[in-house]
């Protein structure tokens, strides 16, 4: 990492990283989007496609084109949404997991991991496109997940084969989608249904004792044998500071501040790390007392701390929320991202030296909100 941090966040963010990757992503005459970079950069030419990296890029381009309406992303994001419409999708709301370029299916399973960014990419393409479409496919997809993957004991079930664990982090980005659609479509059953998961967040997921957010479960919600169920990920307790704020921005439930305090503690406490010149570094996994169990840093969990330092100073006025936001910026770009190149490492080791490995492209989805909440934020502040 050469470049450092870019001088205006904002201005690099529209005019070199979501122009390059429009080009990186979208290869002429493939279907879909790229998937993985070598650990050299170059793209990777495996021909499996998936409705998690289509539909999550089909955001990041429907963003860009929210935030420059003059550049590549409108077109990059149409791309990706006739692939995921025409050859990832059944007629009854269906999402196949992975198929090949012309649709054949690789993998037939449903996930609810996947059909939650198919609906956050629904309400952002709505917004980029101003069609109707987008939010009735929501609507269908929606339909699906309640009459066919609810389950026991609350939530929905992980996949259409009814996988164990259970899993927090899916009901979070259905969460998010939640609040997607209903600032997309203007309708008030979105902000009914993102309130029964924010109750099933207070009442399954975060643990009594110790206010900390579990990652995997047994079928009716206690936590899973042995490690899996004392794993807390800080990126995770960062990312729902996040959508906590915005859940009680959009629907005045002012109770929800409470948990995403607890939650920022927790994670602050406990889950970062310092590098040497002093900026944070969110490691990947703690046990439910905060001891350290996974002391790598994936690239993903810091633009969550970036996104909840954003929140606490948009919604609390936190008075050191700005120098922590800035902090974590430092460091994701003296780490992980290269504003030179608009590529990035994507987890570093335990003593902050790359892990030399493929680059997933879904974490570009990670990297642009963050990025474009902090510049929000800043010049609200501004």
């Amino acid at each position: 990492m050469t470049a450092g941090r870019p001088a205006d966040l904002g201005s690099w963010l529209t005019g070199e990283l979501l122009p390059g990757w429009a080009d990186r992503a979208v290869r002429p005459g493939d279907p879909g989007f790229l998937e993985y970079l070598t650990p050299d950069g170059a793209p990777d030419p495996r021909p499996r496609r998936t409705s998690l990296v289509t539909a999550r890029l089909v955001y990041v381009f429907s963003h860009a084109h929210v935030l420059d309406p003059a550049g590549p992303g409108l077109a990059a994001a149409r791309h990706g949404y006739e692939f995921l419409t025409r050859r990832c999708a059944d007629a009854d709301g269906r999402f196949r997991h992975a198929v090949t370029g012309d649709g054949t299916a690789i993998d037939d399973r449903t996930d609810l991991y996947d059909l939650a960014f198919v609906l956050f990419a629904c309400a952002w393409y709505a917004r980029a496109t101003g069609e109707r479409e987008p939010l009735a496919r929501a609507e269908q997809v929606m339909a699906f997940i309640e009459t066919r993957m609810t389950a026991s004991h609350g939530g929905f079930a992980e996949d259409s084969l009814a996988a164990l664990p259970r899993r927090q982090n899916p009901h979070m980005h259905l969460l998010e989608a939640c609040h997607a659609l209903a600032e997309a479509s203007g309708e008030e059953r979105w902000l009914a249904r993102a309130g029964r998961l924010v109750a099933l967040l207070d009442q399954r997921l975060i643990e009594p004792a110790t206010g900390t957010l579990g990652e995997f479960f047994t079928a009716d919600w206690h936590p899973a044998a042995g490690a899996a169920g004392a794993l807390r990920e800080p990126g995770h307790h960062f990312e729902w500071v996040w959508l906590l704020h915005h859940h009680a921005r959009l629907t005045g439930d002012s109770r929800v501040v409470e948990i995403a305090r607890r939650l920022h503690g927790f994670a602050m406490a406990h889950g970062v790390a310092r590098s040497v010149e002093g900026w944070p570094m969110v490691l990947d996994g703690v046990d439910r007392q905060g001891a350290a169990v996974a002391p790598t840093r994936l690239l993903w969990p810091q633009t969550e701390a970036i996104k909840a330092e954003a929140a606490r100073l948009e919604f609390l006025g936190d008075a050191d929320a700005r120098g922590r936001m800035d902090a974590h910026l430092s460091a994701l770009f003296g780490y992980w991202l290269d504003a030179g190149t608009g590529l990035w490492v994507n987890q570093l080791d335990a003593a902050d030296q790359p892990i030399q490995a493929e680059v997933p492209v879904r974490v570009l989805y990670h990297v642009v909100l963050a990025l474009a909440e902090a510049g929000r934020v800043m010049n609200l502040m501004a």
